[in-house]
């Protein structure tokens, strides 16, 4: 692929591309805390296990 033909794909992407309204980026951020969260709280139950089986 040359550069011309990768400049016209990105040219019709960003025509395309629009910018999220504030509800899509609230339910964003509340899907990536709430993950998060969650591979938090695994890592804290994996060193909890450790942490009590090999005192």
């Amino acid at each position: 692929m040359d550069i011309v033909s990768f400049l016209r794909n990105v040219r019709r992407l960003l025509k395309l591309a629009k910018k999220p309204t504030g509800e899509e980026l609230k339910l964003s951020i509340r899907i990536a805390v709430i993950g998060i969260l969650v591979i938090g709280f695994i890592a804290f139950l994996i060193r909890l296990i450790f942490a009590l089986l090999f005192r």
